[in-house]
């Protein structure tokens, strides 16, 4: 079940007994930012943090309340993480990581699932194959063998995932119906894989997002499930229509638009009384700079613009899993519109924020250059691929997209 949070003035409910997530997040902002640096520095998210998030519930707010967790929507969800990211990114990147991840608790057994989800301090960390991945099938479950990357995480993770083919008993690949090769994520402990400090990297350094492998792994088959497989679910609530790629697609929006938010505050505050030329040119501050006016109000319409077409999205597609349990295709393209969209915003303002501040913005430690870091490395994941614009354009004429929505 759902721990009361007991720090920072107590479990967040309303008086009908909901659970106000976002709330809950603002208050753990203070706690996230101040460990930012350490996070950075350490290249994985500070005990403190993970112990405070933990204490708030958030690991758990998208299980479902069969499991004791918050069922939460998916317009909360993003809204939390934009929340965590503008206090820091990293953090926020691996709780959008794990939460999307625990779509899966609807997917597996429910006790499997508690153990795995429910678990204090929870953190499960996978990423796709980076070469062949081979789970042969044995009495009562599976030999794996195979390497992952990006598991951003997976310094402080408790359980970890691997996305393998399966190959049957004569050591022939199993394939669908529609000739697939089929696929299962093996869920095991970090102890047993090999992880490799493979992350050295511009920006998200707190993530830890390295390579990991297992070699000849047994997993027993309740500890196996693949995404959005019909006779693996369990759960019929709303979240559990909608695919896990959207859902780290509208977590990870929320990291940009967080990082994005808090570089336009920073700049803002910084106009108030920085100078050109360091003072030695213009003695007027640059809040009081015509063209910074100007770009302070674009900035904020495109950040806030962004912001709104990506909350009405989710609504749409809420209601529409709540009720009809599918998706029209033009509510699958505005949905990708609208994630890749947000990121691709988040950009500008970021870019125009970090190049404004000047020579304020280039030093280590300043309120720009982490987040300038941090948002370019989070646009090289695949929601922010420009190429998603194809495939919704594609689906907006009313063609089903070669590349997944």
């Amino acid at each position: 079940m759902l721990r009361p949070r007991t720090g920072q003035g107590g479990a967040l409910q309303d008086k009908d007994g909901t659970i106000d997530w976002v709330a809950r997040a603002r208050g753990l902002a203070p706690v996230v930012a101040a460990a930012a640096q350490h996070t950075e520095r350490d290249r994985r998210i500070a005990p403190e943090v993970i112990a405070a998030i933990d204490e708030a519930g958030i690991p758990r707010m998208l299980m479902p309340a069969s499991l004791g967790g918050g069922a939460a929507d998916i317009l909360t969800f993003n809204r939390v993480i934009e929340v965590l990211a503008a206090a820091d990114a990293s953090t926020a990147w691996c709780m959008a990581q794990t939460l999307a991840s625990s779509h899966a608790a609807g997917f597996l057994d429910p006790q499997i699932a508690r153990e795995v989800f429910g678990a204090p301090k929870a953190v499960v960390a996978w990423g796709p194959p980076g070469g062949p991945t081979r789970a042969q099938v044995v009495d009562g479950g599976y030999r794996v063998a195979g390497k992952w990357r990006f598991a951003s995480g997976s310094a402080n993770a408790t359980w970890m995932g691997g996305h393998s083919q399966v190959y049957e008993r004569d050591g022939a690949p199993r394939l669908d119906a529609a000739g697939r090769p089929v696929m299962r994520t093996m869920l095991f402990k970090p102890s047993q894989a090999t992880i490799h400090d493979t992350w050295h990297v511009i920006g998200l350094r707190g993530t830890a997002s390295n390579d990991y492998e297992v070699s000849d792994l047994f997993v027993t088959e309740p500890y196996t499930t693949w995404r959005d497989q019909a006779s693996d679910r369990r759960e019929p609530g709303p979240l559990y229509n909608i695919p896990l790629l959207t859902l780290y697609g509208i977590g990870f929006s929320g990291v940009a638009l967080g990082i994005a938010e808090a570089s336009l505050r920073a700049f803002m505050a910084l106009a108030q009384t920085k100078k050109p030329g360091g003072g030695l040119g213009s003695q007027q501050v640059l809040r009081d700079n015509a063209v910074i006016q100007s770009k302070v109000a674009q900035a904020t319409g495109r950040l806030s613009g962004a912001r709104a077409l990506l909350h009405e999205s989710l609504r749409d597609i809420w209601q529409a899993s709540s009720t009809a349990g599918t998706f029209a295709l033009d509510q699958r393209a505005m949905l990708r519109v609208a994630i890749t969209g947000a990121m691709d915003n988040a950009r500008e303002v970021v870019d125009f924020a970090y190049h404004a501040a000047g020579t304020t913005a280039i030093f280590e430690g300043s309120a720009f250059e982490r987040r300038f870091r941090d948002l370019h490395t989070a646009l090289a994941q695949g929601q922010a691929h420009l190429s998603n614009f194809e495939a919704a354009g594609q689906a907006l004429f009313g063609v089903e997209p070669t590349q997944r929505l």
